[in-house]
């Protein structure tokens, strides 16, 4: 059966998720899977369409040893035991750079564009690329989409994405970018499904999980994001700080003698909610701790989303709408609660039942702000902008006839 394949790879996992074309606006998911524990303890692990589970394989660490690798495994299995042939790969590439404001074909001279801006997401983008250089390699002739995180948010405004710099560093990309964009890309669309009638809302969607953002909407657009220049800027993160004043950064190279390196990996993966705490980079954790300085770092969270709403408001000239979405704002009733409290001035709302039922509407119906909680999938929105970006070729019709 042809198919599109999906590619979400980080530093110890790889997703993947497997839609049929039916036509080419409708896609239908047929499977959805990880390989997760990467160099540690790597298991494969799949489920199809009704979640009835596929696969669940371990393997010795030498086996799967880094991302390349888990690539490989994950496209084998799907072939040699699920049938599947695919026509394309969509893939999510974090940064874009100032030059890539939509989804592009990739080739190598495209892979190695997306290498320049490694040091601005260093924890994504090798990682990212890395499933496309095996892929371009082993099958030269298959057509790899990059679908990126700051597409969704290039058509600010020059205020809004300019730093108060030179301009010689704007014009060689030092911008405010953006990210999560094909989860805001994705909520912007279903909220417009789901209420036609107020698709010119003024929203605002956080996105929060391990990494987290809040991006003001306007009629589906991004109008401005907590994130700047690269995915370290903005609220406070399982292991990366948030807002941050430079002067920290120069007091950490000039006093403490860290070196360029060090303050990087310092600043990705020691930091946010894991070092505000000691105890963990989980909010679930964190909730579940006793530990006093897990809950200043739950307390730090909610007050930044508080203030970052302010200035996301401000940005819009108003507000409508809040929306939660991605793995925190999508699952922890007790997480929107103490959030909607700091939204009080907003006139946010709380339905305490259907927060707990984490329906789509959370506040109450008098409630001046409306409060929703609407899942993201970005997985959907990368397979929607592969069989768009080449929509014009024939092979898309083909597939869809194929796999009818």
């Amino acid at each position: 059966m042809d198919a599109i394949l999906v590619v979400n790879a980080g530093s110890s996992s790889v997703k993947f998720r497997v839609f049929k074309v039916e036509n080419p606006q409708t896609l239908r998911q047929l499977v959805s899977g990880q390989v997760d524990g990467i160099g540690v303890r790597p298991t494969l692990k799949a489920s199809g369409a009704d979640d009835r589970k596929l696969v669940d394989r371990s393997y010795e660490a030498k086996d799967i040893p880094d991302v390349a690798t888990a690539m490989r495994t994950a496209g084998a299995w799907l072939r040699s035991e699920q049938n599947l042939d695919f026509v394309a790969i969509g893939h999510r590439v974090v940064h874009g750079g100032p030059h890539y404001d939509r989804p592009v074909l990739v080739d190598e001279k495209v892979v190695a564009d997306l290498e320049r801006y490694v040091p601005l997401a260093p924890l994504h983008q090798p990682n990212n690329l890395a499933p496309i250089r095996v892929l371009l390699e082993r099958f030269p002739d298959m057509p790899q989409v990059a679908c990126f995180d700051t597409a969704f948010h290039r058509g600010h405004s020059e205020v809004a994405e300019r730093y108060a710099i030179p301009d010689a560093f704007y014009a060689e990309g030092v911008r405010r970018y953006g990210f999560h964009g094909l989860s805001y890309e994705y909520v912007a669309q279903r909220l417009r499904e789901l209420m036609p009638e107020r698709s010119a809302w003024r929203t605002i969607v956080a996105h929060l999980g391990s990494g987290a953002s809040m991006c003001a909407i306007a009629d589906g657009r991004s109008i401005e994001s907590t994130m700047g220049f690269t995915a370290l800027d903005g609220l406070p993160m399982g292991t990366r700080p948030g807002q941050i004043d430079p002067g920290v950064v120069l007091y950490l190279l000039s006093e403490k003698g860290m070196s360029a390196a060090k303050v990087q990996d310092f600043l990705y993966k020691e930091c946010g909610l894991k070092g505000l705490s000691g105890v963990s980079n989980d909010v679930r954790e964190l909730l579940e701790s006793g530990e006093p300085r897990a809950a200043v770092a739950l307390d730090y969270f909610v007050y930044r989303i508080g203030l970052y709403a302010g200035y996301l408001a401000a940005s819009l000239g108003g507000l409508d709408s809040f929306v939660f979405t991605a793995g925190i704002g999508e699952r922890s009733a007790a997480m929107r609660t103490r959030i909607v409290e700091k939204l009080a001035w907003l006139g946010a709302e709380l339905d305490p039942d259907a927060n707990g039922n984490s329906s789509f509407r959370i506040s109450r119906v008098d409630s001046r702000l409306a409060v929703y909680v609407v899942p993201t999938n970005e997985e959907l929105m990368i397979a929607k902008h592969t069989v768009a970006t080449l929509s014009g070729a024939s092979w898309v019709d083909t597939a869809a006839k194929r796999t009818a």
